[in-house]
């Protein structure tokens, strides 16, 4: 497979882009800690009774209906017997940076797009795409016994989406494992069957616009006036064009600004109960500091969410000298906002956000006395 851009400089190599997902992160992780979930339908997430829904689930699982963002209560209707394990996102977040650290041994140019997905830029004129992918996969199975699927292909956008498209043709009791190749030239022709919505940009409300036009494949979007997209759909339909006809000029961007960092619940029945109150509490600020420390971030606001059974909400936040990424210095912060606010009423949602954000941590001192900085809204 040649990657040199066709009518260039034989030495311009056409850019290498690999997507990687890996699969049902959560699940083989909890498959590592206990091997005899492999093969059974078991989904990680909230409790039923509490309002939980599916953070990620087996194939096993899968196969019955069961996805990500679901209710776990009609989870457990669609697959009986289903298994529902406690999220412990210190611990993915302990091995997604296992993982990150072999992308990076293949190159610097790693954008991390979330815990279990990332592109790589592995442009080179003697390097082919699908050997480079084979080999990461074999060393993320053999280092980290975890599994994962990879797109090859000349941009994000289509390394993203044929990522997808293998993972779909590999629906089975296991994971998929694939591993999909575009070649150069070949976007437009790959992407033309799929739907409409495969497109990044491309949610519930364009995609019924566009079928209103007639158009509900990537190859119909291609073929349609791009002056008529923009007109129908401003600036976006310019994108829509472009990413079509497999167009994606953007780079592997190496790092991000992140502003903030949040954890809430709904309770199952609103609750008054302290104990129950204080000990959600506790555990928001925990996951608020694992996705502070997987992120290598630290937050000096500390904003406490309270909503009452009548929907309207109070949001007060206080502003620490020094910023942390400890979750006992983020509970007791919280913990003085919650005196503040709660009563002894009836809370319906709980939550607790992390502010003004920075990458190099200051050691916070014990000593440090917040001041605050107290907003009140209401919410329908």
């Amino acid at each position: 497979m040649s990657w040199n851009n066709p009518g260039s400089d034989i030495n311009t190599p056409t850019r290498t882009i690999i997507h990687l997902d890996l699969d049902a992160f959560f699940c083989a992780v909890e498959e590592l800690h206990n091997p005899r979930l492999a093969g059974k339908a078991f989904a990680v997430g909230g409790r039923p009774e509490q309002r939980g829904v599916v953070a990620s689930c087996s194939y096993p699982a899968r196969n019955k209906g069961v996805h990500s963002a679901m209710p776990m209560a009609q989870a457990i209707k669609l697959c009986p017997g289903l298994i529902v394990l406690p999220a412990r996102h210190s611990e993915y977040s302990r091995v997604s940076r296992q993982v990150m650290k072999r992308l990076h041994r293949l190159t610097p140019l790693v954008e991390q797009i979330s815990i279990d997905e990332a592109f790589l830029d592995v442009t080179d004129p003697f390097a082919d795409g699908f050997i480079i992918a084979s080999s990461l996969q074999a060393t993320i199975r053999e280092e980290l016994s975890l599994p994962c699927s990879l797109g090859v292909a000349t941009n994000k956008l289509v390394a993203k989406i044929a990522t997808d498209v293998g993972k779909a043709a590999h629906r089975s009791q296991a994971s998929p494992k694939a591993i999909t190749v575009v070649a150069p030239g070949e976007e437009a022709a790959f992407l033309a069957p799929l739907p409409v919505d495969a497109l990044w940009g491309v949610g519930p409300k364009t995609a019924s616009r566009l079928a209103q036009l007639g158009i509900t494949t990537i190859g119909e979007l291609a073929a349609f006036p791009p002056v008529e997209l923009r007109r129908i759909f401003g600036k976006n339909g310019q994108d829509l064009a472009t990413h079509a006809r497999g167009i994606d000029d953007r780079p592997v961007i190496t790092s991000h600004t992140i502003k903030s960092v949040s954890q809430e619940v709904t309770f199952a029945r609103d609750t008054s109960d302290e104990t129950t109150l204080l000990t959600t509490l506790n555990d928001l600020c925990e996951s608020c500091a694992a996705r502070l420390n997987e992120s290598r971030l630290s937050g000096s606001t500390i904003k406490l969410k309270i909503r009452w059974p009548d929907f309207s909400t109070v949001s007060r936040q206080t502003t620490l000298s020094q910023p942390t990424d400890q979750a006992p210095h983020i509970q007791a912060a919280a913990s003085l906002l919650f005196q503040r606010i709660w009563k002894g009423q009836a809370v319906r949602l709980l939550g607790v956000g992390i502010g003004n954000l920075v990458t190099s941590p200051r050691q916070f001192s014990l000593w440090d006395h917040p001041t605050e900085e107290d907003t009140l809204t209401h919410a329908d």
